[in-house]
């Protein structure tokens, strides 16, 4: 029976989690796909929807999602049951090769046949001290962190009720390759093959991606904020439209109540265009606990500007489990340059909202949370400034005091400020060309680190809390280079 919206505790292990360090000995597996069905293997999970229009009505989670046939095939009583019919979840088949080898299919972005990274599902009837292979066979990319060893992520709610831990980093044997019977025509596609022991029986295990963080979870943060006095003086949580799907796109307005708005600029923060980029939005969660917060840097910032945020522009493809499409099959950060308001309604709308705003005040600051599937750390890409002759490399002083304030988290070498013409329809460059001086994207590795505060070189995977900080030390540092002369940093 699917489950609506799985409930997670945010709460990772206390030590730091090593990257997998690769033997060379590491099997790769071919894929079988249907063909295993000839060789005596099973097809015990399948869910594709048979057209478009059963597979939601409306995607608000309040409704959920259509409910799969759960009799089209008998599976064995001693397979692991499969599930991915939840709020964000993506999984489209399993075949079960032998007994404990299970090769895994994942759906691409909804109206589409791209875009294949983010998996979330839940596995039952296991047992513990028992070694089982997965193999996701499907995946679109050539280059993956997994190749520098980034570990997949494990659930256990046994684990969670018994130790008070969440999420954690699972797998051993870990190898990512291309998959060579391609057919001709075909793109080529990648298999992310690992082995692992799940650490109770009969529990319920959630396998992922990166650390989850849905629209519900969204919904519930919100309402956190607005029924706690403190944090609601500070915050305005309003609608700034409607998602193709019918979602609400919250837009927020944090400032300090107290002080005239007359002589306050405006600071505009977006956040998970792409819906399989989870970071950004534990990076967002950072930012809102921080604003909304008691400190005396939240109270300068609020007497300071007006925070316009957007935490989630694109929460029906977070709902259906897409990687980076929304449901008119596009990729809204493409979009911002020719907006359809029909197509598009909240990237049209936030380019709406940052006109008004420059209308009333000057739009100091603009950020775009992402996150990224192919590099190390956190960083940032900028626009280059090339009209301002008085003070050159400008875009560059925000970034670099995030990079001294980070404790090595933040990667000043990965920052790049070049606009390439690909990137001509982004947030970031279209509301530089509106006339935002300081316009960037900020991105944060699904893996961890390869730098640090100490000497060790032990490479780690971020965790919740990393994320989080992150958006604690974006805000520090906004405090900070608003108080500072940018050219004395130069």
């Amino acid at each position: 029976m699917a489950v609506a919206t799985p409930k997670h505790i945010a709460q990772c292990l206390t030590e730091r989690e090593p990257y997998y360090q690769a033997t060379g000995t590491e099997p790769e597996p071919s894929p079988w796909g249907d063909e295993v069905l000839k060789s005596g293997g099973d097809l015990v999970y399948c869910y594709i929807p048979e057209s478009a229009a059963p597979y939601f009505t409306r995607s608000s989670t309040a409704n959920g999602l259509a409910p799969a046939d759960d009799n089209r095939f008998l599976v064995p009583d001693d397979s692991l049951l499969f599930e991915s019919r939840f709020e964000s979840g993506n999984l489209s088949k399993v075949f079960r090769i032998t007994g404990n080898f299970y090769e895994l299919h994942l759906r691409p972005d909804l109206y589409t046949s791209r875009h294949l990274q983010w998996f979330y599902f839940s596995v039952k009837n296991m047992l513990a001290k028992t070694t089982y292979r997965f193999s996701i066979v499907n995946f679109a990319k050539a280059d993956s962190l997994y190749l520098e060893g980034m570990k997949p992520l494990m659930y256990s709610e046994k684990r969670a009720d018994v130790e008070g831990i969440g999420w954690s980093r699972c797998g051993t044997r870990i190898a990512y390759y291309r998959n060579d019977n391609v057919r001709e025509g075909v793109n080529p596609t990648h298999t992310l093959s690992f082995t692992l022991e799940f650490p109770y029986s009969d529990d319920t295990v959630y396998l992922a991606y990166c650390y989850p963080y849905t629209y519900s979870h969204l919904q519930d943060r919100l309402l956190l904020i607005q029924n706690d006095e403190e944090r609601a003086q500070y915050c305005k949580i309003r609608l700034l439209c409607r998602s193709l799907a019918g979602n609400s796109v919250h837009v927020l307005t944090i400032t300090s109540p107290s002080t005239d708005d007359s002589g306050k600029s405006g600071i505009v923060l977006t956040a998970r265009v792409h819906p399989g980029e989870t970071p950004s939005s534990w990076i967002m969660d950072g930012v809102l606990d921080f604003l909304t917060g008691s400190s005396a840097c939240a109270q300068e910032l609020r007497e300071k500007f007006i925070f316009k945020i957007i935490p989630m522009l694109n929460p029906d493809g977070v709902i259906v489990g897409n990687t980076r499409c929304s449901l008119a099959a596009r990729d809204l950060n493409r979009q911002y340059r020719v907006v359809s308001r029909e197509c598009y309604p909240s990237v049209w709308h936030v380019k709406m909202l940052i006109r008004k705003l420059m209308e009333e005040r000057p739009v100091a600051f603009y950020c775009d949370f992402h996150s990224h599937s192919r590099k190390h750390n956190v960083f940032i890409y900028g626009c280059e400034d090339k009209d301002v002759n008085e003070l050159p490399l400008i875009e560059q002083v925000f970034p670099l005091m995030m990079h001294k304030a980070s404790n090595g988290k933040f990667d000043f070498e990965n920052c790049k400020f070049v606009v390439q013409r690909a990137k001509e329809g982004t947030g970031r460059v279209v509301m530089k060309q509106l006339g935002v001086q300081y316009s960037y994207t900020l991105e944060a590795s699904v893996c961890g680190t390869l730098t640090g505060s100490d000497s060790s070189s032990v490479q780690t995977h971020f965790t919740i809390q990393d994320y989080q900080d992150i958006g604690y030390v974006f805000c520090e540092t906004l405090a900070n280079f608003f108080n500072s002369d940018p050219s004395r940093l130069l």
